[in-house]
């Protein structure tokens, strides 16, 4: 297998990453009010984690709902 075979399907989900993460910093840094846990918290995890599951984890369990 060679990265050329497979580059067509990583740049979209690679793009899709990073516009995850961004969404959800914004976030963070916008909003003051957190179901569970505390701004530092959920930066630490958005960044850490910033594989999807981080900015996943954010929306599921740290995001006040409006």
């Amino acid at each position: 297998m060679n990265i050329t075979e497979i580059l067509p399907f990583l740049i979209p989900l690679a793009a899709a990453q990073f516009a995850l993460l961004g969404y959800v910093l914004w976030h963070i840094f916008t909003h003051t009010n957190y179901k569970r846990g505390s701004r530092g918290l959920w930066v630490a995890v958005s960044i850490i984690g910033m594989q999807f599951i981080g900015p996943i984890l954010y929306l599921l369990l740290g995001k006040e709902d409006s």
